[in-house]
């Protein structure tokens, strides 16, 4: 049982403090197990990191998040003598290389992994210095570690009574932010007392997110002593047909797009709408990153900087393949001036953002 009736109201269970945060009921046995002082839990989820850049780590890492239904739904039968007998005896290898590219050797961690972090010290201290000892702020990964089982275990063994799940995509799609409601909602399933739940929506259109975004896109440009011609929004993309099927994620990214154009004042053909990170056979969203920039070099452009608006912090997909595959694409093409603007990662701005939207979605359960 958790502490959740202070001994002080009328008619409610008074409880017995044995140390900070825990105490045992009053008329409970001796043998009771302590109580945890009740609290709110906001767990904030990202995509996920192998844990090394060596070939089992990538494999393992790739094994859980290839095999996600949400992520690849052809048939088991079908997909998996694919995956596990070619493309996870092939692809670790390279894989590995480009993760050890961008490895943060200090700590023996991914640049998501060490952002992520950052990013959720820094909201749990705006959030206790609003709530106090009376909420848990933590983080989780989809795929790898530290796994959306183990939070949500702790944050109920630790007294939260009730959990707000904010996957960190500013965009919904079925293969982000559906798969970590997915794997929240099957931890919960492991729980005897299960705490009352939120997911957090997505905040594509979020005026703090826009003017966090937009603020990067300007203080790039103010460094910049000759402007780019273009600015190219490249957002991860996603076979065609789950736009036809009904996922929303294509059209959230144009919004995006037109609002932080119209927050920057700029004309339209000044901002292009591209997607990157294709794989395998199907058509994807269209126009992909990197022909398209290479076609903007092929037309005479040669200064172009790139922005990721979907993602919440620097990876693999921004750091190795928009700096690395999509850079030299545009620049073998004849482009000569390529500028990548970091993600969001944990700048002011955006933990700004990441807080109004969890104050929004708290409404009801704190003043």
């Amino acid at each position: 049982m958790r502490d959740s009736h202070p001994a002080s109201q009328p008619g409610q269970c008074p409880v017995h403090k044995d140390k900070p945060g825990e105490g045992r009921l009053q008329h409970a046995p001796a043998d009771h197990p302590p109580v945890a002082k009740a609290k709110i839990g906001i767990l904030l989820s990202n995509l996920g990191t192998p844990d090394g850049t060596d070939y089992w780590s990538i494999r393992r890492y790739l094994s859980e998040f290839l095999s996600d239904k949400r992520v690849i739904d052809y048939p088991w039968w079908k997909w998996q003598p694919i995956l596990q007998l070619i493309i996870l005896t092939k692809r670790p290898f390279s894989k590995g290389k480009d993760y050890d590219l961008i490895w943060n050797k200090e700590k023996n961690e991914s640049p998501l992994m060490t952002i992520t972090r950052d990013q959720t010290v820094k909201v749990a201290q705006r959030m206790q210095e609003a709530m106090g000892d009376g909420v848990m702020v933590d983080f989780c990964m989809r795929y790898g570690n530290p796994s959306t089982e183990s939070k949500v275990r702790e944050m109920v063994a630790a007294g939260c009574e009730k959990i707000l799940f904010f996957p960190l995509y500013p965009h919904y799609a079925g293969a982000t932010s559906a798969t970590a409601n997915d794997q929240f909602f099957r931890a919960l399933m492991k729980e005897k007392w299960q705490p009352a739940v939120r997911t957090v929506p997505a905040y594509f259109d979020q005026p703090a997110y826009i003017d966090a975004l937009a603020g990067s896109v300007e203080r790039a440009w103010a460094a910049m002593p000759v402007k780019p011609d273009v600015l190219v929004t490249s957002y991860h993309g996603m076979p065609r047909r789950y736009l036809l099927e009904g996922d929303p994620y294509h059209c959230q990214c144009q919004k995006t797009t037109r609002l932080l154009r119209e927050r920057l004042g700029w004309d339209k053909d000044k901002i292009h709408t591209t997607f990157q990170s294709v794989f395998g056979n199907e058509v994807w969203l269209q126009p992909y990153t990197v022909e398209h920039v290479a076609e903007l070099a092929k037309k005479g452009v040669k200064r172009i900087a790139v922005v990721a608006p979907a993602f919440s912090a620097d990876c693999i997909e921004t750091l190795e393949e928009i700096q690395g595959e999509i850079r030299e694409a545009f620049e073998h093409a004849g482009g000569e001036e390529f500028t990548y603007i970091p993600c969001l990662n944990d700048e002011e701005a955006h933990i700004d953002a990441l807080c109004a939207v969890i104050d929004q979605n708290l409404r009801g359960w704190v003043a």
